[in-house]
């Protein structure tokens, strides 16, 4: 948990900027007691530890660190669909990362993209389609191996809950944006199926989402997503197509984020793991969270060399596109 000295230091570097911006020691008092007092009646405890222990940390056969398959393992079959999910547990993952959605008609079904039409055979976007079009699509249609999976379908969030219960794989659930909507069909979910208490995991890049999940379920394990710089540069490196001004904001936002990621809206939110994108994670990166008692997990790890650097240097779980040696994939 969040050490002492640590929210000496926060508040402490709030109250300087605040009072070298309005040069009133009265002022800055106020706004950081003001601040102090919010964090401790509206932040959440983490889940027990044995809990969130059973979820991030599941026994390997092979004694190793867990590892997800991202999106059901897009590089081996077509993402967020069932036969993702059995693919998935026949190569030997520990579990699967699943990306929420919302048809028209409120449906909660598995997609990534706004749109249909980078993984089926048809177009729009999802949250213009009813749940009977959207059955009619075969989501492999653009998958390499979519003459394996002929006429695979997409799933909704209760099939793709059912079957990961039915293979025992640990379930991300990945949700990127409505949070009202998703946290109370999540709520559902858990009542209907308890075992996800211990077998599943909300994530979010968005904060707002994983607060108002803990608002709705504070027994739901939960994760901050999240990549440095993702608002101003793409996951490349390489910057975003802004003008001059809007780099600036949007590089301005990305340290902003970052810095209340690590010190505020995982305490709010009352996180027990840390999803960071591969190339930020460290040693010295895991032990910082170790001493808050947070996991870090790794995304997306795909080739032999990054796999051995987390099971072996790291020990630490990470998300794949796929249980063996490949490309980034999706």
């Amino acid at each position: 948990m969040l050490q002492v000295g640590d929210e000496v230091v926060y508040f402490s570097a709030v109250f300087l900027l605040v009072m070298l911006g309005t040069r009133s020691a009265t002022g800055a008092s106020l706004v950081t007691a003001f601040l102090y007092i919010f964090m401790m009646m509206f932040r959440f405890p983490p889940v027990p530890a044995d809990q969130a222990g059973r979820v991030l940390r599941p026994r390997t056969p092979s004694g190793g660190v867990p590892v997800v398959a991202h999106r059901g393992g897009c590089h081996d079959a077509p993402e967020n669909t069932l036969a993702a999910i059995r693919e998935a547990s026949r190569n030997g993952a520990t579990g699967v990362e699943l990306d929420l959605s919302f048809t028209a008609d409120g449906v909660p079904i598995l997609m990534h993209d706004e749109t249909v039409d980078r993984t089926t055979n048809g177009s729009g976007p999802v949250g213009k389609l009813q749940f009977v079009q959207l059955r009619r699509l075969d989501a492999a249609a653009r998958h390499r191996l979519k003459n394996k999976f002929i006429g695979e379908k997409v799933p909704t969030l209760q099939e793709a809950v059912e079957e990961c219960i039915k293979h025992q794989l640990t379930i991300f659930i990945d949700v990127r944006g409505q949070p009202d909507k998703a946290a109370s069909a999540l709520h559902a979910m858990y009542k209907k199926f308890p075992v996800l208490y211990n077998s599943s995991i909300v994530s979010s890049f968005e904060p707002k989402v994983i607060y108002k999940m803990r608002q709705t379920d504070p027994n739901v394990v939960t994760a901050l997503t999240h990549r440095p710089w993702r608002l101003s540069r793409f996951s490349n490196g390489t910057l975003r197509p802004l003008s001059t001004w809007g780099q600036l904001w949007t590089g301005a936002l990305d340290v902003l984020l970052d810095w209340a990621l690590h010190h505020i809206l995982w305490k709010l939110c009352g996180v027990s793991a840390i999803l960071m994108h591969k190339d930020f994670i460290s040693l010295d990166y895991v032990q910082y969270w170790a001493e808050r008692g947070v996991v870090v997990g790794a995304w997306t790890v795909n080739t032999a060399v990054e796999k051995r650097y987390y099971q072996n240097l790291l020990k630490i779980s990470y998300i794949t596109d796929s249980l063996l040696d490949c490309d980034p994939h999706c």
